[in-house]
């Protein structure tokens, strides 16, 4: 029986998408696509994901690699992406009726070390309080490897059999598969969502 709901982050519960960040700032054409690759797209990122560099030093990095023009938007880009704060329609009051029904929600995100600063700041996180989220960067471990699944699940002191995970990626849904938990992959579709936890008889309107 399932009594927790493992949610990722961006793109489940917050957008998380680069294009859009760097259009907001008026960049496009060839200086978008290049802000894009060089800050998103690199190793610095992930390695922040990771929790080896933070998110200024990201930046840094990545601006050696831009023209002059363009350095000045890096560190806002990295430090500053979620404002405004915007959620995936649906998702909150799907987090709101799993919690009043009795089920404990959990994050389980790749993100770097400022989650701990910006999270707090969407309303959707009062759901998933510090207690039951699994940063990556805390941990230096990345969805999809096999580690994160289980040192979370033992972080928590979690029975896999109880659990259900839901990303939008899918290889990182097929991870936690191959590691004995139950999944859904979410496509940018609160109802859709509905309708999958009810398949899996979680206690859900449609």
């Amino acid at each position: 029986m399932i009594r927790c709901i493992l949610f990722d982050m961006g793109n489940v519960l917050i957008k998380f998408q680069p294009h859009l960040f760097i259009e907001r700032l008026g960049l496009t054409g060839e200086d978008a696509e290049t802000i894009y690759r060089e800050l998103f797209q690199e190793v610095e990122w992930v390695m922040c994901d990771r929790g080896t560099l933070d998110e200024r030093e990201t930046a840094e990095r990545a601006a050696r690699r831009v023209p002059e023009h363009l350095r000045g938007y890096l560190e806002p880009l990295a430090t500053a992406w979620n404002r405004p704060e915007d959620q995936i329609a649906g998702m909150q009051e799907i987090a709101a009726e799993l919690a009043e029904n009795g089920y404990e929600l959990y994050l389980f995100t790749n993100a770097g070390p400022r989650h701990r600063a910006y999270w707090q700041t969407f309303p959707i996180a009062v759901y998933f309080p510090r207690d039951r989220v699994f940063l990556s960067a805390d941990y230096g471990l990345l969805k999809p490897e096999p580690e994160f699944y289980e040192t979370a699940v033992e972080r928590f002191s979690l029975r896999k059999e109880e659990c259900l995970f839901i990303d939008d990626n899918t290889i990182n849904a097929e991870a936690a598969t191959r590691c004995g938990i139950d999944t859904i992959v979410f496509h940018n579709d609160a109802r859709e969502l509905r309708r999958k936890l009810r398949d899996k008889g979680i206690d859900i309107s449609l």
